[in-house]
């Protein structure tokens, strides 16, 4: 199996494609204004106690304030209390955290209007991003998560991932750690430090330490709160550090910033495979390029088909996700029971695919075809935790209830992956009422000649529906051609997937979207 990540960066949003033998199997999307993420740490202000859930609510800067439990405050939350007050007492010179004391655990049993105050600052972490009408999810244990190590600062041991089953590597790595990991500090061990040499494990060691004293330096030098102390690395490169996998091909990045970014995070954890990190220059949108567009229109949406006329009916709700199986038009060649059979594993494959796809959490109940047999059961149950297997997220799969019925649950940290594929007009906003589609093309002609003579722009791309973009290209003397001997060479043509039958975008030599709507188009 080959793997390929395409990175699309837009002025508004980055969306990252995950594919895997050329078909979509993660897609995330992430607005560039967006402020929170999981793994951002704040200092903020407690603002409500809520003893009745022995919880408190904190102001971390978003409209909804932040959940936090007490069983969440983390064993530690003592010593994190009286080192930031030690903190903020100096602001000149910065006290070290090595010489800080560490204060007994917090009592399991205790209470929250017994340990925090209302206006009491405290250092905080998102572990779940907000969802619906919840404000974000809160920790008060800090971590550092690098692609080897997770650093824990007042942590008091070094933890080996379960996963390494050797018991001389777990007894190596651990005294390594050991001997590089400072005072008042603890390390987590992840899975793919398995085999790695002491540079490099020490490498990662000094970058997340680094974190942390900057962390620690921007609370000692302002008093702004809530504050933003430190901000997980961008989406492409979080999504990397979880991901990346040697079978790797490419990365296709379009942006020059990111494409940087992605080559110097690649060339630190893995240099053998920095090579693999591209510029994608092409002219056409990079995802329509590699076939992304398509598959994401064809792979949302409430109804999913998987082949041979079978389809999925997916339906969100606030409590949990309901999946229908349905057999649709199959032909009915084989017998009922086999006929089930391949139709419920082939929806275990497809419901695989798009839980990792959607990023669907918490509980998902699936209404496959009855099936009389039990080890045809026994055999869609097994398929099912195998297909899952891929999956990073945290899940729990029971076999199928007496009602046909098979419950999922998986690790809900984002709100769910939901893109509309139902496209609305962009030519009518909605009246019914459309111009003539016979003088689309004297509209664009009009629009470039404002855009060359009057805004001066001499070079740039209008990205028109592929129909469109055909009909303009066509010919000998195309009108391609006529526009580019009148208004100059600079005028090109981008067949653009995404855009529907009428649309039409202008980006300049940049690829810096240019806004050429007027209020008389939606006449």
């Amino acid at each position: 199996m080959t793997s390929e990540v395409i990175i699309d960066a837009q002025p508004k949003e980055i969306s990252i494609a995950l594919l895997e033998d050329k078909r979509l199997v993660e897609y995330q999307r992430e607005p560039r204004e967006a402020s929170f993420s999981v793994g951002n740490i704040y200092v903020a202000k407690v603002k409500k106690l809520m003893p009745g859930l022995n919880a408190c609510f904190v102001d971390v800067g978003y409209e909804r304030d932040a959940f936090l439990h007490y069983l969440d405050l983390g064993s530690q939350f003592n010593s994190y209390a009286k080192y930031l007050k030690q903190v903020q007492s100096d602001r000149k010179r910065l006290y070290p955290i090595q010489k800080a004391s560490r204060l007994p655990d917090l009592q399991k049993d205790g209470t929250v209007q017994n340990t925090l105050q209302v206006g009491q600052e405290v250092m905080v972490q998102i572990v779940k991003e907000p969802i619906s009408t919840k404000g974000p999810r809160l920790t008060g244990e800090i971590s550092f998560a690098g692609r080897f190590l997770v650093l824990i600062p007042f942590g008091h041991k070094v933890s080996v991932s379960s996963k390494i089953r050797s018991g001389e590597e777990r007894a190596r790595l651990k005294q390594l750690i050991q001997s590089i990991t400072p005072k008042n500090f603890g390390v987590i061990v992840r899975t793919v430090a398995e085999g790695k040499r002491v540079a490099e494990l020490d490498a990662e060691m000094k970058v997340l330490l680094s974190r942390w004293n900057d962390a620690i330096t921007k609370i000692q030098k302002t008093q702004d709160r809530p504050q933003l102390v430190f901000e997980e690395t961008g989406r492409a490169v979080a999504m990397l550090r979880d991901l990346f996998n040697p079978t790797y091909e490419n990365i296709y990045v379009n942006d020059d910033e990111i494409c940087t970014a992605v080559h110097h995070y690649v060339s630190l954890i893995a240099p053998e495979k920095a090579g693999i990190v591209k510029k994608y220059t092409g002219k056409v949108p990079i995802f329509d390029n590699f076939d992304v567009t398509k598959q994401i229109k064809s792979s949302f949406g409430k109804t999913i088909n998987y082949g041979h006329g079978c389809y999925l009916i997916i339906e969100h709700t606030e409590a949990m996700h309901v999946v229908d199986v349905n057999s649709g038009n199959r032909t009915k060649e084989k017998a009922q029971e086999q006929n089930a059979l391949d139709t419920n594993l082939g929806a275990a494959d497809e419901l695989a695919r798009q839980l990792r796809l959607r990023d669907m959490g918490g509980i998902i109940v699936v209404d496959f075809i009855d099936m009389n047999l039990a080890e045809d059961r026994q055999m869609l149950y097994e398929r099912m935790c195998k297909n899952m297997q891929k999956d990073r997220a945290r899940h729990n799969i029971l076999p199928l209830s007496k009602f046909g019925l098979m419950q999922i649950t998986r690790q809900r940290v984002r709100p769910v992956m939901d893109v509309d594929v139902d496209e609305n007009c962009p030519t009518c906003f909605g009246t019914g009422k459309i111009r003539s589609s016979i003088l689309f093309t004297d509209q664009l002609e009009r629009k470039i000649d404002r855009l060359v003579n009057k805004v001066g722009v001499k070079k740039f791309y209008l990205h028109v529906h592929p129909y469109v973009a055909a009909y303009i290209d066509k010919g000998l003397i195309s009108l391609k051609r006529k526009w580019q001997i009148k208004y100059g060479l600079g005028v090109n043509i981008i067949p653009s997937q995404k855009l529907a039958f009428l649309q039409y975008e202008f980006y300049d030599a940049k690829q810096q979207f240019i806004d050429m709507k007027e209020q008389n188009d939606k006449s």
